[in-house]
């Protein structure tokens, strides 16, 4: 018998700050904007619909939280056809930092349209989640904003 798994985008960072930090760097946007999306209609809240932008590109997304248990797990619906998105918050203690540390991991499913298509988006939003998790451990350890989102697609680059 073969078995099919969907294909899933997966990615995952270990931030050192406490995880009560890094949930609310996820869930409030005058901190996720720092490292992620420019704009956005509110705070992420348990069944409560909100919209996201990215600015420079022209984009937004819908972005509908199904659960939140704080300090744990967000799971939220978006994009259209809509995808589930489940972000993990693993606390780690004896991380090589007083404040503590947080195992944060993020995976993304349910896409729709051919095997191959389901895997680019995949693959795409595996890239696209790994600079978010990369800019919010900098920004939430070291208060950089590296810009990475914006400067994955700059205009000017061929084919884009």
């Amino acid at each position: 018998m073969e078995i099919h798994k969907t294909p899933t985008a997966e990615a995952g960072m270990l931030i050192r700050r406490p995880v009560a930090e890094v949930f609310e760097a996820i869930v409030d946007p005058a901190i996720t904007t720092k490292f992620w999306f420019t704009h956005s209609s509110g705070r992420l809240d348990s069944r409560k619909e909100v919209r996201w932008e990215w600015r420079m590109y022209g984009a937004s997304a819908m972005v509908n939280v199904s659960e939140i248990v704080e300090n744990k797990k967000i799971v939220m619906q978006w994009s259209d056809p809509p995808t589930t998105v489940v972000w993990t918050f693993t606390e780690m203690p004896g991380a090589e930092t007083p404040d503590g540390a947080t195992f944060l991991e993020v995976s993304n499913f349910g896409s729709a349209g051919t095997a191959d298509e389901q895997v680019k988006q995949a693959v795409g939003s595996t890239d696209g989640f790994a600079l978010v998790l990369a800019g919010a451990k900098a920004w939430l350890e070291q208060g950089l904003s590296l810009g990475l989102i914006g400067d994955r697609y700059p205009k000017g680059v061929p084919g884009r």
